[in-house]
């Protein structure tokens, strides 16, 4: 990192992850041209993340030619003109992290990772969780995605 002293640990970095409102996912097609995309993205623990998506379609295929991807979440990005400087700048918290993917077959962790997802972004919709799960289980694809080294932070306050 250029700017080392902008740089944050893991859990700061994990922090940011929990309070972007989705996160990057950058993965390789099997041609080897990038493929990114937001996602909503939810945290298990400090090395699991999981996603939803189709059972088919380019995710997937990217994901089965290369399972590794780079996550990368904003949860502060604040523009600014600074007068008395003169000069545009930006604040922000932002954090990146690298793993390897991989299409959940177990279906007692496709509701945890349904569960975790639909309580971090409606929970006030929990009750209707069960009878939706079981109409959408099988048509579904569960991506948990490991870690492979620590997340970095940065951030300019």
């Amino acid at each position: 990192m250029r700017k080392a002293a902008r740089q944050k640990d893991a859990d700061w970095a994990l922090e940011v992850f929990d309070k972007a409102p989705y996160t990057t996912v950058s993965m390789t097609r099997p041609d080897g041209m990038p493929y990114g995309l937001p996602l909503s993205v939810v945290r298990k623990d400090e090395t699991t993340f999981y996603f939803h998506c189709a059972p088919e379609g380019e995710k997937v295929d990217c994901l089965r030619s290369n399972p590794f991807v780079s996550l990368s979440a904003v949860s502060r990005c604040t523009p600014k003109y600074e007068e008395e400087k003169n000069n545009f700048t930006e604040y922000y918290n932002s954090a990146i992290a690298i793993g390897k993917a991989e299409i959940v077959t177990n279906n007692a962790e496709k509701i945890e990772a349904l569960r975790l997802i639909c309580q971090r972004f409606l929970p006030k919709y929990m009750e209707h969780f069960d009878e939706a799960t079981s109409r959408s289980l099988d048509r579904i694809a569960i991506v948990r995605i490991t870690l492979t080294e620590p997340p970095v932070g940065k951030c300019k306050p």
